[in-house]
């Protein structure tokens, strides 16, 4: 049986909570912050206003520029605080991903907190551990980078890389 990973990454954003949640809390946002090779387009209707129970529908090129249909299902929303999504179809066995908000005396910490599991048993474990883990982190990078572009007039170096994945039990 294949492993369960957890994926950990904290940015510091110089922003209001107010500006975090609006940006982050928007599909329509994502494929700003996602490395164009991964051909990341949101294929749902746009909504206002993200609720549990919304279904996003996307359509991202995960390996070898072959397109993947991939559905998340918007489980938890508490304004301001955090949303879990979750994969409903998709390359992932599980994909559960928390992005936490929270005020501080600079602005914002923004935490996103990864479960994922790879189909295949030993054949997804090793695929983690050749590629999948570190494409992951490389999103992410991505993603800090192009975060720190979109505030640029208010970083000074608030940006930051803190990323853990380990194993769980499963």
């Amino acid at each position: 049986m294949s492993r369960t990973y957890r994926f950990t990454r904290i940015q510091h954003l110089p922003v209001s909570l107010a500006e975090a949640w609006e940006f982050f809390s928007s599909p329509l946002n994502l494929a700003s912050i996602t490395p164009r090779e991964k051909g990341f387009t949101v294929q749902s209707e746009p909504v206002k206003k993200m609720y549990a129970g919304q279904i996003i529908e996307y359509s991202v090129k995960p390996l070898l520029g072959i397109p993947v249909y991939w559905m998340t299902e918007i489980t938890q929303v508490s304004e301001g605080n955090y949303f879990i999504d979750e994969q409903r179809y998709g390359p992932y066995s599980l994909w559960h991903h928390q992005h936490h908000f929270r005020q501080t005396a600079n602005g914002v910490e923004m935490k996103d907190i990864i479960h994922y599991k790879i189909p295949f048993w030993i054949l997804g474990d090793i695929a983690n551990a050749l590629f999948v883990r570190r494409k992951l982190e490389k999103i992410f990078d991505y993603r800090r980078e192009k975060v720190a572009e979109i505030w640029s007039n208010k970083i000074t170096g608030a940006a930051t890389k803190n990323n853990s994945i380990e194993a769980l039990p499963v």
